[in-house]
């Protein structure tokens, strides 16, 4: 599970258009993106976009039609993909797909009773993302000259640091588990902009990009990146389930009461009879020691100058290959060279 820092994150948060992010590079944690994609883009009933096969393609319509968007808004997006997740992150991904089984059965039940609504909101709680749908998505980006990094475990830690490294101007993401990884900057909505649809109601909001600052977030709430991390802990991370009726308040008020891990331990222990279930000194390394590569800038020019969109290849895996609209898809394609040639004769450092 995600982070809930929400609630404390809100006081700090600015609200920004896309346009005040151009020239910058974002470095997107791809799966959650890709997992917003799947979620979102379906039919009235629930059902995704797919081809001819069957296969989802949810994904590639949001990769496609919303990073181009970006991009004509002046942003460099760079896809920041997951590798092998920790040990500990195990248990969340076992109780991730049990609750969706759940969701797709009662899907189904739901689907076959009429029940569209309902249906629909099982459907995106049963979305699940397979080897099928990060290897297209690559396939799609490298089409159309959009750079990715491949992490050696979490994304989001490998984005983190390029934001800290100054390879990147902020991280892009849903979640708030970029803080625990250091991320400096963090823009959220990148994708989703515009109006979206509140779950089982008729009901549409303007979704904003949204911009938060680490240093300002601390500062504001009284923590060093230590801290934070164990307000992290307790209130529950991808790695650990946190203590039982501790929220983000009470963890915050904990944190600044207790000097050490040992004495927050120590604390909850007795206030709650409760223990972390795991090692936490291994889920605090996890985030003040994540596993990333180290990357320069020269090297991230270079793979940033030599992604350029093929039109061809991008019809061919787009329209031939999955049934998209051949005039559409060739319609943005030619946007996709505009901004590239305009980029050119500026000169590359201008689009990097």
């Amino acid at each position: 599970m995600a982070v809930d820092l929400g609630k404390l994150v809100a006081e700090v948060k600015e609200n920004i258009s896309l346009g005040e992010l151009a020239n910058k590079r974002v470095a997107i944690d791809a799966f959650n993106t890709i997992y917003q994609f799947i979620s979102i883009i379906r039919g009235p009933d629930g059902t995704p976009l797919t081809d001819s096969k069957n296969r989802v393609t949810s994904h590639l319509s949001g990769l496609f039609y919303r990073t181009t968007n970006m991009l004509e808004q002046g942003i460099v997006p760079i896809f920041v993909f997951d590798g092998r997740p920790p040990v500990l992150k195990r248990r969340t991904l076992e109780a991730r797909e049990n609750r969706r089984e759940e969701a797709l059965a009662a899907y189904e039940k739901a689907k076959a009773k009429g029940m569209i609504e309902e249906a629909r909101g099982y459907a995106v709680a049963s979305t699940k993302i397979n080897e099928w749908i990060i290897s297209s998505s690559k396939e799609l980006l490298t089409h159309m000259g959009i750079p990715y990094v491949q992490a050696p475990s979490e994304g989001e830690a490998q984005a983190a640091r390029m934001v800290r490294d100054g390879l990147v101007y902020a991280a892009g993401s849903q979640d708030y588990d970029l803080f625990l990884f250091g991320a400096d900057v963090i823009v959220r909505n990148l994708t989703i902009t515009g109006k979206r649809k509140l779950p089982g109601k008729s009901i549409y909001i303007d979704v904003e990009p949204e911009r938060i600052f680490l240093k300002k977030f601390r500062d504001n709430i009284g923590l060093t990146q230590k801290q934070l991390v164990w307000m992290g802990m307790l209130i529950g991370t991808d790695f650990n389930e946190g203590i039982r009726g501790v929220g983000p308040k009470t963890a915050l008020k904990i944190v600044k009461e207790h000097g050490s891990l040992k004495s927050i331990e120590a604390f909850v222990k007795e206030k709650y009879n409760a223990e972390f279930e795991v090692d936490p000194e291994e889920v605090q390394n996890i985030f003040l020691q994540p596993d990333t590569i180290e990357m320069d800038a020269p090297t991230l020019d270079e793979k940033i100058k030599h992604s350029v969109p093929d039109k061809a290849s991008i019809v061919k895996f787009m329209c031939q290959e999955h049934g998209f609209s051949e005039e559409r898809i060739s319609k943005f394609t030619d946007k996709l060279l505009a901004i590239r040639h305009s980029s050119g004769q500026k000169g590359i450092n201008s689009w990097m």
